[in-house]
């Protein structure tokens, strides 16, 4: 099985690219399976996406490209504690029309990680530590989620450097180990490659802790803006997540995870 579970289209504000553009690379790549997961981050977005068109071209090209690769319908939701409410309804409404859902968390209190917004004026121990809290508030709450995406995603944003796993390990275990009793997983997101990071995301270390924690939903995305990112580094991702003990990943299907081997 060889699949892209982060992959974005020009319904996310961050990429031009149609779903079929994307849609042809992975046919070109020979994967057998792709799921958008556009962006939705309400709190600091104010264009919405037209839902009712997004989940009806997903479908259309669903059929269109029936028996070459199977397309999944996704989301990749940043959200934040008080914006908890806008994503229960919007599940609610849609729930029948998707297949999974990303958790990320891009912003505190409406205020960016890439643009340094939440960072300014604070110490690198306070943004690290205010992330990851945030991000616990939210697991602790939100439900309607399938995977955390990209985890340690302020390293990409730290521009003091990665900050140490050591001191952040006591809340990380605290948020791996409440999205494993939710019945919830983790992505392994290529992008690492691409954003020139000294390890992968999450790192090996989150990986291993999530792996010793009992951790077994996993899924694999390239975080694709644009066609000459789907499935970029998969093959590298594989060994590092079988060196660490992976034996399985996910696909989903009516945000239930399909489990497959881990092979090469």
């Amino acid at each position: 099985m060889r699949c892209d579970y982060h992959v974005h289209s020009y319904y996310s504000d961050d990429s031009n690219t149609s779903m079929e553009r994307q849609i042809k690379r992975a046919c070109e790549l020979g994967l057998d399976e792709i799921c958008f997961t556009d962006h939705v981050d309400y709190g600091v977005r104010y264009e919405d996406i037209d839902y009712p068109r997004y989940f009806a071209e997903i479908a259309r090209l669903r059929e269109k490209y029936a028996g070459k690769i199977v397309v999944r319908s996704g989301l990749e939701c940043g959200v934040q504690v008080h914006t908890i409410p806008q994503y229960e309804s919007l599940y609610e409404t849609y729930s029948n029309d998707i297949d999974f859902i990303l958790l990320s968390v891009h912003q505190v209190d409406n205020l960016c990680f890439w643009n340094q917004e939440y960072q300014s004026g604070k110490s690198q121990s306070e943004y690290n530590r205010g992330y990851y809290e945030e991000l616990l508030r939210v697991v602790r709450r939100y439900q309607d989620y399938s995977v955390l995406a990209h985890l340690d995603l302020m390293v990409r944003y730290d521009m003091a450097g990665a900050y140490p796993f050591s001191k952040v390990k006591d809340i990380i275990a605290e948020i791996l180990t409440t999205a494993i009793n939710n019945g919830k997983g983790i992505e392994m997101n290529m992008a690492s490659w691409r954003y020139g990071l000294k390890d992968t995301q999450p790192s090996r270390e989150i990986l291993t802790l999530y792996r010793d924690l009992g951790g077994e939903i996993l899924t694999l995305g390239s975080d694709s803006h644009s066609p000459e990112y789907i499935c970029d580094h998969m093959s590298e991702a594989r060994d590092i997540l079988r060196s660490i003990g992976f034996r399985r990943f996910c696909t989903f299907e009516k945000m239930k995870p399909v489990y497959h081997e881990l092979v090469p």
